[in-house]
């Protein structure tokens, strides 16, 4: 067994005991200091995985453009409305 036949066969093992270890190193942080967010082996997942199916890098693009989304509260009231001084009109349909 050659050099790179050696660094080929091992190279999926080993970068999949790497994720494992970062990842249980990024849960104990987390729990220590309560910090939230992305860990950066669920990025690299979701990238490894976005190479393998065009399905999850359209996924992952959607979900991206969702987060810049402003989002803003529906008014519930009708037009013409102020909730803000109490005063709400309500008009009737015309009858036939």
């Amino acid at each position: 067994m050659d050099t790179l036949e050696a660094v080929l066969t091992w190279s999926i093992p080993l970068s999949t005991l790497t994720v494992v270890g970062v990842g249980v190193y990024e849960m104990r942080r987390q729990k220590r200091r309560n910090k939230h967010g992305t860990p950066v082996t669920a990025t690299y997942i979701n990238e490894f995985t976005a190479m393998f199916y065009g399905t999850k890098r359209v996924e992952l693009d959607h979900r991206d453009s969702t987060s810049l989304l402003r989002e803003e509260d529906a008014q519930g009231a009708p037009p013409g409305s102020d909730p803000a001084q109490g005063v709400i009109y309500v008009r009737r349909p015309p009858t036939d």
